[in-house]
């Protein structure tokens, strides 16, 4: 599946198929660990002239080649974003399966569709290319035998599970291309996906477990936990989803100008009491610093203003509570929705200068500001 970039950390990398780093995170190991000893009995019933130590082996080839099968499921994802140039940062291969970092979300619902179907649809593929394989090519018996075998009905659960029609999984992506195209609202498309992803997250749960009822027999406890887990990723993945959806509602409402606070230029040398005084008469919310020839050089940073006790301000100078005025914090004043945070993702601070295309001042925006725009979502 694939999801929105992330800022933590990957895990060991292992490559760079097609130009795509490729990590493996720490806790693979533990799915890699419960795969080899919950497979290895069955390997052993199926070899019964290979001691357990073989056995425990084969199960472990198992793990390694499902995750394999995960990774080009993976790819097919990254492989067709890249084709309509959306940049993808990386793939990480985790205890769930594997997610694809793609930076951008596909311009129109057709491209959506087209990213989302290609991880199940390579899956699926495999599943048919390993049943021929079951079928004509390999004897028998045997490991090879063994490993065909369980790989691709493996591929088979992988590419229709993720065929459910509901965030995060790839299915849901499907959906929610749907809905947009017929809405030709992407939001819309969002929401609907999340829900219905929400409702597969109980279903996960409650569909075995009255399979189990109606049959008479008590469920298992490890299907049980493993239901749990694989419930708890959809509900967190459409929960999250649905927040994404209400922050995307907000953004007409992220204009730089209509939260522009109203600045004052102050010197470095003018106490801090006095540049507070001048900001309070002139009814302004922030202090840009200037030099001597009146061109700004920093934005006096109001998390310092507030450090500062109130006793302290007439002796504390303006340029000791001031942050240098880099390039990447002067803003256009006329950003406004996904530009306007795209650069101030780029280089986070406080406060940011605007200015006119013209290169004149138009105010100063703050964080905080733009913070509560999102606030309760």
């Amino acid at each position: 599946m694939s999801t929105p970039v992330n800022g933590s950390s990957p895990g060991l990398r292992m490559g760079r198929p097609f130009g795509i780093p490729v990590y493996v995170s720490p806790t693979w190991l533990i799915v890699a660990a419960f795969i080899t000893i919950t497979f290895q009995p069955q390997v052993a019933d199926s070899l019964p002239g290979y001691d357990e130590m073989a056995t425990y082996a084969v199960a472990l080839v198992f793990a390694v080649l499902l995750y394999l099968s995960v990774l080009l499921h993976e790819l097919a994802h990254c492989v067709v974003a890249k084709h309509y140039g959306l940049p993808v940062r990386r793939i990480t291969l985790y205890m769930l399966g594997g997610v694809s970092e793609i930076e951008r979300e596909p311009e129109t619902a057709g491209r959506e569709f087209n990213v989302a179907f290609a991880g199940p649809l390579l899956s699926l593929g495999l599943a048919g290319i390993g049943f021929l394989a079951y079928e004509f090519l390999v004897p028998p018996t045997g490991i090879v035998t063994v490993l065909v075998w369980q790989l691709w009905v493996s591929n088979l659960i992988v590419g229709i599970f993720n065929l459910l029609p509901g965030l995060p999984l790839d299915g849901g992506r499907m959906l929610r291309a749907a809905v947009w195209k017929v809405t030709n609202r992407s939001g819309t498309g969002t929401l609907a996906a999340a829900w219905v992803g929400r409702g597969v997250a109980v279903a996960v749960v409650a569909v075995p477990l009255l399979l189990n009822l109606m049959a008479g027999q008590e469920p298992r406890l490890g299907q049980m936990l493993w239901s749990v887990v694989l419930a708890s990723f959809i509900w967190v993945g459409a929960s999250q989803s649905l927040r994404v959806a209400r922050v995307r509602a907000r953004l007409p409402r992220l204009r730089a100008r209509l939260l522009a606070r109203r600045a004052i230029p102050v010197t470095a040398g003018t106490p801090l009491a006095e540049a507070l005084r001048r900001a309070a008469e002139a009814g302004a919310g922030a202090m840009v610093l200037v030099d001597h020839d009146g061109r700004p050089a920093g934005i006096v940073n109001e998390a310092a203003v507030n450090a500062t006790p109130e006793h302290r301000r007439p002796w504390v100078d303006v340029g000791s509570v001031t942050r240098s005025l880099e390039p990447s914090l002067v803003l256009g004043a006329d950003l406004e929705g996904e530009s306007l945070l795209d650069a101030m993702r780029d280089a986070p601070a406080g406060e940011y200068l605007l200015v006119e295309r013209g290169g004149e001042i138009y105010g100063v925006l703050a964080t905080a500001d733009v913070n509560r725009v999102f606030s309760g979502v």
